[in-house]
Order: C-alpha cells, then sequence, then structure tokens
C-alpha cells in the first residue's frame, strides 16, 4: 500500500528527500554545508553578483490540482523561480524549498515533484540545498528561494530602457493563457491533458539560457520576463525606467494552435498576448541598430523566435496599441494581481 505523509512523519520525508537528492540530484563544489543543518552555506565567486528569487504557488490558486501531475508540479514551480534569475542574465546556482503538504499526500507524489525540482535545475548544475516542511490546511503550497549569480556588472534590469529602444518578445506570449481558458471551457475533456496549449499552461519552458546569451552581448538597455503577461511586465519597464511604449497590433505573434484555441472560445487571438498570462518568455529592449544582433543570439542559443513589436516612446505618454488603419489606442498594462485577480 502506498505510504502516505503521516505514515513516515516529518523527518521520515526529510530523509527520503535528502536521499533522493543525494541520488539524483547535483552536488556542486562551492557548498560547504548543504541539507541537515539550521542553514546551508556555499562560497560565492570572485567577479559576479548573486541574484535571489522567491515565488510561491499554492494549490488552485496558481495551478490546477486536478490536472497536473506532482513531477509537472515540481518542474512548473521551479521554472518560475529559473525565468527570474535569467531576465537578469545570470544562471540558477542554489535553490531552498519550503512546501506546505497534507498529512494524506503520497510520500512518492513528493518525491515525483522533487524530480520535477532537479529535471530543470539539473541542466544548470544547480543544486537544492535545504529548505523547509509544514503541514497545511485546506491546500498545498510551495515556496522556492533560488540563489543565482552574473557576472559582475552585466545584469539587466528593468530601469535602462530609453527612448527610441526596440521592444522584442521572444516566443509566442499568450499560449499559457489560451491554454488555461481551454480546461476552463471543457473541464472534464481528459484529451485536452495532451493539447500543447495546455502543456504549456502546465508546464511552461523558461528562456534563462538566452537570458544570459543577451546579457553577455551587452546590448540590451532592460529585460523582463512574462511571467504577469506581456503588457503586465512591460508595465514594469516602463515604470522603472520612466518611459512610454507604442506595440504595433499587426507583429504581435501568435501561434498556429492559439488563433484555433481563440477561434473555438469565440475570443481576438491578440487578447491572449495582452492579458494576464503566466508564460515565461522575454522582453527585451534595445537600441534599433542591435536588434539584428539579438536575432542572431536568440537562433545560434536555442532557436528562439526574436519579434520586434513596437517601440519605447517619451515618458508621460503610456503604453498605446496602433492598430493597423493607424489608430492609437491607449492600453492599460494588465497584470496578475494576486489580490484582484480570480
Amino acid at each position: 500500500m502506498p505510504e502516505k505523509i503521516g505514515d513516515v512523519g516529518e523527518f521520515g520525508l526529510i530523509r527520503r528527500i535528502k536521499d533522493l537528492l543525494a541520488r539524483e540530484g547535483v552536488k556542486s563544489e562551492r557548498v560547504s554545508l548543504g541539507i541537515g543543518d539550521d542553514t546551508a552555506s556555499f562560497l560565492p565567486r570572485p567577479g559576479y553578483e548573486l541574484l535571489v528569487t522567491c515565488d510561491s504557488m499554492v494549490e488552485d490558486r496558481h495551478y490546477l490540482s486536478r490536472y497536473i501531475t506532482p513531477f509537472d508540479l515540481g518542474r512548473r514551480a521551479m521554472t518560475s523561480n529559473i525565468s527570474d534569475i535569467g531576465a537578469m542574465g545570470g544562471k540558477p546556482l542554489y535553490a531552498l524549498i519550503s512546501l506546505g503538504l497534507k498529512a494524506e499526500m503520497l510520500v512518492g507524489d513528493v518525491e515525483e515533484m522533487y524530480r520535477g525540482f532537479l529535471a530543470e535545475l539539473n541542466p544548470f548544475g544547480a543544486s537544492i540545498i535545504g529548505g523547509n516542511l509544514t503541514g497545511s490546511g485546506n491546500g498545498m503550497f510551495i515556496d522556492v528561494t533560488l540563489i543565482g549569480e552574473v557576472r559582475e556588472g552585466r545584469g539587466v534590469r528593468r530601469s535602462g530602457a530609453r527612448e527610441g529602444d526596440a521592444i522584442l518578445v521572444t516566443g509566442y506570449p499568450g499560449q499559457a493563457a489560451a491554454g488555461l481558458q481551454l480546461l476552463l471551457h471543457s473541464p472534464e475533456d481528459a484529451a485536452l491533458l495532451h493539447h500543447p496549449l495546455v502543456k504549456i499552461y502546465n508546464t511552461p519552458s523558461h528562456r534563462a539560457q538566452l537570458g544570459e546569451a543577451i546579457a553577455r552581448t551587452g546590448y540590451a538597455t532592460a529585460m523582463i520576463d512574462t511571467s504577469d503577461g506581456f503588457l503586465g511586465d512591460l508595465g514594469h519597464i516602463c515604470e522603472e525606467s520612466g518611459v512610454g511604449a507604442e506595440i504595433l497590433d499587426e507583429k504581435i505573434p501568435v501561434s498556429k494552435s492559439t488563433r484555433e484555441a481563440a477561434l473555438l472560445l469565440g475570443r481576438d487571438p491578440h487578447a491572449f498576448f495582452l492579458g494576464e498570462s503566466d508564460d515565461y518568455e522575454l522582453v527585451i529592449t534595445c537600441r534599433p541598430e542591435h536588434v539584428g544582433s539579438l536575432r542572431s543570439v536568440g537562433a545560434e542559443c536555442c532557436g528562439a523566435l526574436l519579434t520586434e513589436v513596437g517601440r519605447i516612446t517619451a515618458p508621460g505618454l503610456g503604453i498605446a496599441l496602433v492598430l493597423p488603419n493607424g489608430e492609437i489606442r491607449p492600453v492599460k498594462p494588465l497584470s496578475w494581481d494576486h489580490f484582484g485577480s480570480t
């Protein structure tokens, strides 16, 4: 009979996790003390800045538990943090993971979640070096703190965009939103779990390797990931840089799958790009003469599509959508709000 957390207890579960990480994880030579003491410790690398981010995922708030496996849930939680490190041009190094679990949850499911974490961390040689376990009430939660590094002075911030910069975006933001809407539209359709957009919603990909490569060029003036949706995150760049932006409606990249989903749902396909969506693509600004170079970096690094969708405008103009007929329509940056969205 499969073991439950209540059968092995907190410290039994910690031992199981520790053994799994020793077998299947990566041990960094710079970690001087890992799991098993009050804190972990590591030696920073001279000439590099440390990057630290954290993100939480709450059951049925940030993911739909009935539609995702424990392994994919682990991947999804770690991807969101790796994406933040990548958006600064950095590389992930060490993760600390805190879990809120129910006693009736299967130990095997917790182990599968950790395998999901490792699936995203191992390619970077990154390690899980600590965390915390606690009992939860009605739902589970995951909290990841991820530590990374970037060469000193090479980190790309949100605050460097300048008037006249080109605005680039990787991939097809909005696909995760379309996948979620497909699930909500037909919640009993089990076949949807294999739909490409639903897979993107459940297990999105990050652009950390590309973010690091772009940072090395020195050409990006600002960069951010699209975890809050394209417009919301472009709004963060505009706010921190003190600028406005114009987006060309006819340049918005929309995948074939998104167009098909929009037709089924009776939605404008561009609305998925412009609305809330937890994809993990990158928004990048640069001088116009560097667009070609960054596109080449994307192609060489990971075959990533970089689309020029607009330009940075003067302070005080806000964000506007330029329609094919030349009409300029002000748009409000839509961003995921943990206390305002439902």
